[in-house]
């Protein structure tokens, strides 16, 4: 029987990130490359605004945000939940970074991010550098603090601070 948790279809660390445009909370679309220009990149995939689990990740990111940008990264969160979720959501959690909207789960595809039991999209961080490689592909479905925790420890070990 498969693991219904298996990283083994994740983007590996060491690959190419793939581009995507996507829309934001604002209706503005959002490329990774272009961020990519600036800054690192903390991707992080989650299954459904406004659930207790995602909404403990999402601010376990918004709680350390500042950490993030003095690292030089920039924090984009992903689901399949609408443009308008996701607007209500980041005003609910006074979020300070994008999240996009994936509809169809074709970026999660790109990125590897399954379904867990087939139903249920996985929670998984990725870490970009600005070279576009991957850095980190973290899944855990059930820790959610631990994805910005294991993000954040990366940015620290590959990342002088930004003056």
């Amino acid at each position: 029987m498969s693991n219904p948790f298996s990283q083994s279809t994740l983007l590996p660390v060491g690959a190419t990130a793939p581009d995507f445009t996507l829309l934001n909370q604002e209706g503005q679309p959002v490329k990774l490359y272009e961020v990519l220009k600036k800054d690192w990149v903390v991707l992080f995939f989650y299954p459904k605004d406004h659930s207790p689990m995602c909404t403990s990740q999402v601010c376990a990111f918004r709680n350390a945000y500042e950490d993030f940008q003095f690292s030089g990264a920039e924090v984009i969160g992903i689901s399949a939940d609408t443009v308008e979720s996701h607007q209500d959501f980041s005003e609910r959690q006074n979020l300070s970074f994008p999240l996009l909207s994936d509809p169809k789960r074709e970026v999660a595809g790109q990125y590897g991010v399954p379904m867990v039991l087939g139903v249920i999209p996985s929670r998984v961080t990725f870490v970009i550098d600005p070279a576009h490689t991957v850095r980190l592909a973290y899944s855990s479905q059930f820790s959610a603090k631990a994805h910005m925790d294991k993000a954040l420890e990366v940015l620290q070990q590959h990342c002088p601070p930004a003056s």
